[in-house]
């Protein structure tokens, strides 16, 4: 893996906070930039398409992206490109190699559309590394709480934690381990409180959740781990943990075990793309052939 940190821009790279996070970052790990804008191909055949126009305005967007990285503290060879095609996978394809890719949530296209459900999605969907997805106006000041791992029962949680474990070692924090469970809808509210269903389930819950955390401190007995264990819907719980604790950062897994899957984003970890209050981390899970 090359040592270098991919950020994708657009022409609103001032607001998204994309590239701002990618700079802290390249400085924490001292690991260069390599800022990537693509430029869509597929218009270029639209009537009223102007390529001359839109090229110019391209190469003046990288030129600019260029001067605010050499002006930007440290003394990393960080570069600005231009690349041609579809932009997620192009970003994708050209962070292959690489230690993360960042993306921002918020894009300026002509009706300043919600890039959520097409490129940031689309990136992470078909990112091989870990794809960090950050809200508009991320500022490095806007959170102070512990970096947030979500994690379920049932999944090899080893890549998202040490992407997590890396995160918080870097900037001296604790990792704050969220489980959210929930009864099956099968369950009414009166049954489960005649049967005694809640707290048993709870209980299960919490035990097994235990054994997670026990593990993680076992196999990372440097790291500081919270332990939070909350009932509910998934993204709903997941999203206000990291809004309670001020997380800097919140870290989740996907699970691409096959090519055909890896085009498919699970409901869970597309709400919470939706909904983080804090920069997100999609940790894709070991690659298979």
């Amino acid at each position: 893996m090359k040592p270098v940190i991919h950020v994708g821009v657009d022409g609103s790279w001032r607001d998204t906070g994309a590239l701002e996070w990618a700079l802290q970052e390249s400085l924490l790990r001292r690991e260069p930039l390599q800022v990537v804008h693509v430029v869509d191909d597929k218009p270029r055949h639209a009537p009223g398409w102007e390529p001359a126009a839109v090229d110019d305005a391209s190469m003046e967007l990288v030129s600019d992206v260029q001067k605010y990285l050499d002006d930007s503290p440290g003394t990393l060879d960080n570069e600005a490109d231009l690349l041609v095609g579809p932009p997620a996978r192009r970003l994708a394809q050209a962070a292959a190699d690489s230690r993360m890719l960042v993306v921002g949530r918020r894009g300026m296209g002509t009706f300043k559309r919600l890039l959520i459900g097409s490129t940031s999605e689309a990136v992470v969907v078909q990112s091989t590394v870990p794809a960090v997805v950050v809200p508009e106006h991320w500022k490095p000041s806007d959170h102070a709480g512990p970096v947030l791992v979500a994690l379920d029962d049932d999944n090899d949680s080893t890549a998202v934690l040490e992407f997590a474990i890396a995160e918080a070692t870097e900037r001296g924090l604790p990792i704050r381990l969220v489980h959210v469970w929930d009864l099956p809808a099968m369950y009414s509210w009166d049954a489960m409180n005649v049967a005694g269903l809640g707290a048993e389930w709870a209980d299960n819950a919490e035990r097994n959740f235990d054994k997670v955390v026990a593990e993680c401190r076992r196999r990372f007995p440097d790291q500081t781990f919270e332990v939070d264990v909350r009932r509910g819907h998934p993204v709903d719980g997941i999203v206000t943990s990291a809004e309670e604790s001020d997380a800097q950062l919140l870290v989740v897994g996907t699970r691409h075990h096959t090519r055909v899957a890896s085009f498919l984003l699970g409901s869970v970890t597309r709400g919470v793309l939706h909904h983080a209050p804090c920069p997100l981390a999609v940790v894709p899970a070991t690659r298979t052939s």
